[in-house]
């Protein structure tokens, strides 16, 4: 058990550094394409795609205030926005009554697929 335990710390640790050299990657990429001003580019045997999405935060006092009944509240226990987003598709919370509940937040993906 203890090499397992070895193992799940060393992987964990290298799992860390991975996702830090990530980040670093993407950074760099995402600094080439806005320096180049393009959301797509072929670099070698690689296309890269900027995808922009904008996010909802929502603020978690504003909506409590807003959805008075607490057994809608239980439902979402705290503002997640995936559970807010089925919620309001399953026609439980109305769009407008939460329209000031949140922001938009703009997000870059980065997507990276061989030619």
């Amino acid at each position: 058990m203890e090499k397992k335990v070895q193992q799940y710390y060393r992987l964990k640790q290298k799992q860390k550094e991975i996702e830090k050299e990530l980040a670093d990657l993407r950074q760099d990429i995402l600094s080439y394409c806005s320096e180049q001003g393009a959301t797509e580019a072929e670099i070698g045997s690689y296309k890269v795609k900027l995808v922009t999405q904008n996010r909802k935060e929502y603020d978690d006092l504003k909506l409590y205030e807003t959805l008075s009944d607490p057994e809608v509240w239980r439902m979402l226990s705290k503002s997640d926005p995936a559970k807010v987003a089925s919620l309001t598709k399953l026609n439980v919370i109305s769009e407008d009554k939460i329209m000031h509940t949140y922001s938009l937040k703009t997000v870059t993906l980065l997507q990276v697929d061989k030619k």
